[in-house]
């Protein structure tokens, strides 16, 4: 089953339940990637769904974090159901052991050895990481062992 078909049938598990976070998220996704494809005139694949769930994720996030900041736990409870809700649609994330294993390696392959290598590694663990780790979490470690390397 592809993203699309996934999505209409959350929509309509969704509908039935009467499930408001769930239809509000749902009808979000279809949205962004309806603009999407209309924007760059072709058809989203699932790479390109991913990128968009990415993007409504990390927009969550920050909202979280702006919520705590502003001492408002009612909408931080909001923005972290429908979080929890578009994490279903990701893959499986990396641990960070597992992102450390994959730098260090990185960093073996291309040989780099001070901070100033930093633009060697960082899109080559990207790719290969494509999208299932945080690429904060990924440029910190990147620094962190070139650095200290």
């Amino acid at each position: 089953m592809n993203f699309v078909e996934q999505l209409n049938e959350s929509l309509k598990a969704a509908m039935r339940s009467k499930n408001q976070v769930q239809l509000k998220v749902i009808r979000e996704l279809k949205t962004r990637i309806k603009m999407w494809e209309i924007d760059q005139i072709k058809e989203a694949g699932e790479t390109d769904f991913i990128k968009l769930v990415q993007t409504a994720a990390k927009q969550r996030k920050e909202a979280i974090d702006l919520y705590q900041k502003g001492d408002r736990q009612d909408l931080v409870e909001n923005e972290q159901a429908e979080l929890d809700l578009l994490e279903t649609y990701l893959p499986q994330m990396l641990t960070a052991p597992e992102v450390a294993d994959l730098v260090a390696a990185v960093i073996l392959e291309t040989r780099a050895k001070s901070i100033s290598d930093i633009g060697k590694v960082m899109p080559v663990v990207m790719q290969r990481a494509a999208g299932r780790a945080d690429g904060k979490l990924i440029q910190q470690l990147v620094r962190t062992k070139l650095q200290h390397g």
